[in-house]
């Protein structure tokens, strides 16, 4: 049995700290083979039935990478138009994506129709396909931060654009798409947090007991 010791849990809990959803990167590229090394990792992650549902798409290819840039602006400006006074000031005043600077880019889907894992636990909660992969996203954002690496997940996207961008099986449900770089600076808050959107919340406000 691997045991783990207080310096370790230490350093554990800062690299939380830490992890950040990055918008502002670096244009440095990624050393080879860092994007499929942080996809080893996240295959790690625990899957419902030993499903292991996620897909990764590395986007390498400049025309898909220009579609989903041109279906951010597009969302983003539907996005702001619906905010107004000084909230839709605040709101135009983020960097929600690092699309056009980040070297690296990434889309996951759930494969829900896959066999793997001969349909062990979903049958009552088919949901749990998806929130495996998401398992699986944040064990890769953590070992990319302790590479230094940053993860920005773009959420401002039409789903049915992406899959006609990246030509992927329609069966798949896409769960995001990332950024993936070196960020330009690093911070131990929130970028939402330190413009004013929103603050984090004490763990607290979100636990009850029975």
């Amino acid at each position: 049995m691997v045991a783990f010791d207080d310096q370790f849990r230490r350093q554990l809990r800062e690299l939380f700290i830490w992890r950040r959803d990055v918008r502002r990167f670096r244009t440095d590229p990624l050393p080879e083979g860092a994007l499929e090394r942080l996809i080893d990792i996240a295959c790690l992650s625990p899957s419902v039935g030993l499903s292991q549902p996620w897909r990764f798409v590395i986007v390498e290819d400049g025309a898909r990478r220009r579609a989903v840039i041109d279906d951010f602006k597009t969302c983003n400006a539907d996005a702001l138009a619906s905010y107004s006074g000084e909230r839709a000031a605040r709101y135009a005043a983020l960097k929600l994506s690092g699309l056009e600077e980040a070297p690296g880019h990434l889309a996951v889907f759930a494969d829900k129709a896959s066999d793997i894992g001969h349909g062990l636990g979903r049958a009552t909660m088919p949901e749990t396909i998806e929130y495996s992969v998401v398992a699986a996203i944040c064990a890769m954002w953590l070992a990319a931060r302790a590479e230094g690496i940053g993860l920005g997940w773009v959420s401002i996207l039409t789903p049915t654009r992406i899959y006609e961008s990246l030509d992927v099986p329609q069966s798949w449900k896409f769960i995001g798409y990332f950024c993936v770089g070196y960020p330009q600076a690093e911070f131990d808050r929130p970028a939402l947090e330190r413009a004013n959107w929103e603050y984090r919340r004490a763990s607290k406000e979100f636990t009850i007991r029975r």
